[in-house]
């Protein structure tokens, strides 16, 4: 094997090393918020708010404008289907 292709593999290796310390760090980071919005819902709850609503509430706002509406309106034509309104 040439030096050229044994510092390619060094070089590989490093990257590929960082690379996955890097995964790890924002693995890290991405526990900790999600502990930081557990102790977010339990506060909300013990000051008597519904947390499946607010999760409900939350999944909405992160849908496109009308696509929303668009869902409600295929659940309640389903819903009445169904006999469930």
């Amino acid at each position: 094997m040439s030096d050229t292709t044994e510092e390619k593999g060094s070089i590989a290796a490093q990257e590929l090393r960082l690379l996955v310390e890097r995964v790890e760090r924002l693995e890290e980071e991405k526990s900790g918020i999600a502990d930081d919005i557990k102790e977010v819902f339990s506060e909300m709850k013990g000051r008597g708010y519904d947390t499946a609503i607010v999760r409900k509430l939350i999944s909405i706002r992160k849908k496109k404008k009308g696509e929303h509406e668009e869902e409600s309106m295929i659940l309640e034509t389903y819903m009445a289907a169904l006999g469930m309104i």
